[in-house]
């Protein structure tokens, strides 16, 4: 499975997803269909899979600094939210595959911004809710704070991964800025 992964995610980095079919896969892999079809029933279940490791490796790049009770709340909220955006711009095929309107329908049946599990969102709620009870961050609705840092993140992210306006000349700069002014939001 791990091999048709592979491919898949190398296909998308100069393709449009729609155009990988199972076909590709067999012969990329030199492999019969009916083997890939063990694996994966139809294009949708690769396409959930795809999805599903995505979450796992952005999870992989800021959970562990929102987890981390050792370290500063707000140093380890800033190392997440760079974590966030440098995968979002180190991996734009994979971001817009998560993102893309067209699979909401996975990805929702996947994660939901309600989610109490252990996905990068929840630890985002959970590390706002614990630099609240240490008295560093301001006491709101961290559901809500959570929201909007990563609304900010996907629109500098998704605007970086357009190439609309620009961004990707200024991007450290503001990605940077970005950050400090959401965090001095939690604190404020």
């Amino acid at each position: 499975m791990e091999a048709f992964l592979k491919i898949s995610f190398n296909f998308i980095k100069t393709e449009d997803i729609e155009n990988l079919t199972l076909k590709i896969l067999s012969e990329a892999t030199g492999t019969s269909r009916s083997a890939i079809y063990r694996h994966f029933s139809s294009k949708d279940a690769l396409i959930e899979t795809m999805i599903k490791s995505c979450f796992s490796e952005l999870d992989k790049e800021i959970s562990p600094y929102l987890l981390d009770r050792e370290g500063d709340i707000l140093d380890r909220l800033s190392l997440a939210l760079k974590k966030y955006l440098e995968f979002a711009k180190n991996n734009p095929h994979m971001y817009q595959l998560l993102f893309a309107k067209k699979y909401a329908h996975i990805r929702e049946e996947l994660v939901t911004a309600e989610d109490s599990d252990s996905s990068g969102f929840a630890n985002l709620k959970k590390a706002i809710e614990e630099g609240q009870e240490n008295g560093v961050l301001k006491k709101e609705d961290s559901y809500n704070q959570a929201i909007g840092i990563w609304a900010s993140l996907h629109g500098l992210s998704s605007l970086f991964g357009d190439g609309f306006l620009d961004v990707d000349k200024i991007y450290e700069e503001l990605s940077d800025k970005m950050i400090k002014n959401l965090i001095r939001g939690l604190v404020d």
